[in-house]
């Protein structure tokens, strides 16, 4: 994964400041990290953000691997964009903080995992096309995300931490193991 870090600021991003306004309006809740990965993912359902959220350049994405551009960051939450080339993909991870995404433009796949005993399981497979919605807590999120399509994919994501000097990703997994 190649990162990049804000460039252009909210101004210059159409909708991102509603955005942060309505994202800090749910962290202020005190709620429970999976009852806040809802109401965000509620937030980014009737908000719908667009692509045009990133400049032409951060839509190209990268060759060398999926692209995160860091949009916003405070202690309570990051807002990233995620572009995927075709055939992009993560790492099998689960994370520290809840999140909540939307996919922009494009199309996403992502295998869910469970651990059994020692070792990791594919559970099953989620198509999400643009437009799809859905917020996750630890410690129920071992998954994997690729862009199985033939179009560049962007997915916008909020995560409950300031991410601006780190990851969410709280371990990586090998499918022969758990560990």
């Amino acid at each position: 994964m190649t990162t990049a870090s804000e460039t252009t600021g909210t101004r210059s991003r159409p909708g991102l400041a509603e955005l942060i306004d309505r994202i800090r309006q749910c962290t202020r809740r005190g709620a429970d990290p999976g009852t806040t990965a809802r109401l965000v993912a509620d937030v980014l359902g009737e908000l719908r953000p667009s692509a045009r959220l990133l400049t032409a350049a951060e839509r190209a994405g990268s060759a060398d691997g999926y692209t995160r551009h860091t949009l916003h960051a405070e202690s309570a939450f990051s807002i990233s964009a995620v572009v995927w080339r075709p055939g992009q993909l993560t790492e099998i991870h689960d994370h520290l903080v809840w999140c909540s995404f939307l996919v922009l433009q494009g199309a996403e796949t992502e295998n869910i995992f469970d651990i059994d005993g020692d070792r990791l399981v594919q559970l099953g497979q989620r198509q999400r096309p643009a437009g799809s919605v859905s917020g996750v807590a630890p410690p129920d999120d071992i998954h994997q995300v690729h862009n199985t399509g033939d179009t560049v994919a962007i997915t916008l994501h909020v995560y409950g931490a300031d991410l601006s000097r780190g990851t969410s990703v709280r371990r990586t997994y090998r499918l022969s193991t758990a560990s």
